[in-house]
């Protein structure tokens, strides 16, 4: 199934700093406004665990959902999926039903890579984090 997604406020990708490739704000975000949805298609999470093994340590983007679904972001995808994670985000992920939205926890000024604390991940706290943050945890 083909997740339907829509980007608000236009982003760039660009290399990042924290890890391959960043969205970048192209303009002012707002505090508090829905930056917009991933794209994917959703998958099973069984099906999301055997892509991820199987990709390695490339760039995957697979959001687990409550249902045992996944949402597949590296299949009809955008932007948002490059979206890195931040010990000190400056977005955060809100998951409905199958959609993947992220909103701003502040103002994003133009230029600035947006993060998002990925939270528990499939890597249970094994991979080191390379944010930068000050209050980084260290691993993800």
């Amino acid at each position: 199934m083909k997740c339907i997604y829509r980007i608000a406020f236009p982003v760039r990708v660009a290399k990042s700093r924290i890890q391959g490739k960043g969205a970048y704000a192209v303009g002012t975000i707002p505090p508090r406004r829905k930056i917009g949805s991933m794209g994917g298609v959703v998958i099973s999470v069984r099906e999301a665990r055997r892509r991820v093994k199987a990709a390695g340590m490339t760039t995957v983007a697979m959001v687990e959902l409550w249902n045992g679904l996944a949402l597949d972001g590296t299949v009809n995808s955008n932007d948002l999926r490059y979206i890195n994670h931040s010990c000190t985000p400056n977005t955060y992920m809100r998951v409905m039903g199958v959609h993947v939205e992220f909103y701003a926890l502040r103002e994003i000024t133009t230029g600035e890579e947006l993060t998002c604390d990925y939270g528990p991940t499939h890597h249970d706290g094994r991979l080191p984090c390379r944010c930068g943050s000050p209050k980084c945890r260290g691993f993800i």
